[in-house]
């Protein structure tokens, strides 16, 4: 990206470092230590105060329960929205509701069908919180794959043990790839919840690293062409009350240029 106005330059930095470490290795966890003073100076820099995180989290309490488990649980809700980005774009448009598919080779637990999921709502998309992370995403794989224009899904996904739920999974279909290019995995928040620890292998299963997603916004890249990931079950820390938790997922796939409007 260029012509980056100077009071991006901690977005740019940030950007730049992420980049060069999801080339390195194919993925990488970038505490909320490392993103929250970037967003603060971030909202500063485009005149915005610096809102707490749950100006985006509370779109979370209003998720709709997920009909298309093969498993059949009934741990997981989730809201779904889909977005075009030419390269070099500071933002995402959105584009008309969509299902998402996957095929059986990426997903054999819940692929091979269009899944039509509720739509993510406007409110959550007009936070600064998830403007600042389009921005970041786009600028870290578009230095990662520069010249391409993006079909973007976003996911929201809230995990749900104890009370009557007895298992809560966060990957249910194991190690796995998603079938696009890149994913950004951010927390949204943890509540009466433990373990959910993610796993990242190299595409022969051999494990690369292990860390949990602990705290709102920290964030975990991949290159989906390189390495597997998945999450361990969670657990309630108390069993009499429903523990949750809930992540944002963006997915990032090439497309042709002909297909982007409106940016």
């Amino acid at each position: 990206m260029s012509d980056v106005p100077t009071h991006d330059a901690p977005l740019e930095t940030l950007s730049t470092s992420l980049s060069e470490r999801l080339e390195r290795d194919g993925y990488l966890l970038a505490p909320a230590g490392e993103i929250a003073p970037v967003f603060h100076d971030w909202c500063a820099a485009h005149g915005h105060r610096p809102r707490d995180h749950d100006a985006l989290a509370r779109y979370w309490n209003d998720l709709a329960p997920d009909r298309f488990m093969g498993d059949g649980g009934r741990y997981r809700r989730r809201r779904h929205a889909v977005f075009s980005a030419a390269f070099g774009a500071h933002a995402l448009v959105r584009k008309p509701h969509q299902a998402h598919f996957q095929t059986t080779d990426f997903n054999r637990l819940n692929g091979g069908i269009e899944r039509h999921f509720e739509p993510v709502e406007d409110g959550a998309l007009e936070t600064h919180t998830f403007a600042f992370l389009c921005e970041l995403t786009l600028g870290v794989f578009g230095r990662c794959a520069p010249g391409i224009d993006w079909h973007v899904e976003m996911h929201q996904f809230r995990i749900e043990v104890g009370g009557d739920i007895t298992a809560g999974l966060p990957t249910p279909e194991g190690l796995h790839r998603d079938g696009v290019d890149f994913v950004a995995m951010v927390m949204v928040g943890r509540h009466n919840v433990g373990e959910g620890i993610s796993h990242i292998h190299d595409l022969d299963r051999r494990e690369l690293a292990a860390f949990t997603l602990a705290e709102p916004l920290d964030m975990a890249l991949v290159d989906d062409t390189r390495v597997l990931h998945g999450v361990t079950p969670i657990v309630a820390e108390d069993a009499s009350c429903v523990g949750r938790r809930d992540l944002l997922v963006l997915t990032f796939k090439r497309q042709p240029s002909d297909h982007i409007s409106g940016v």
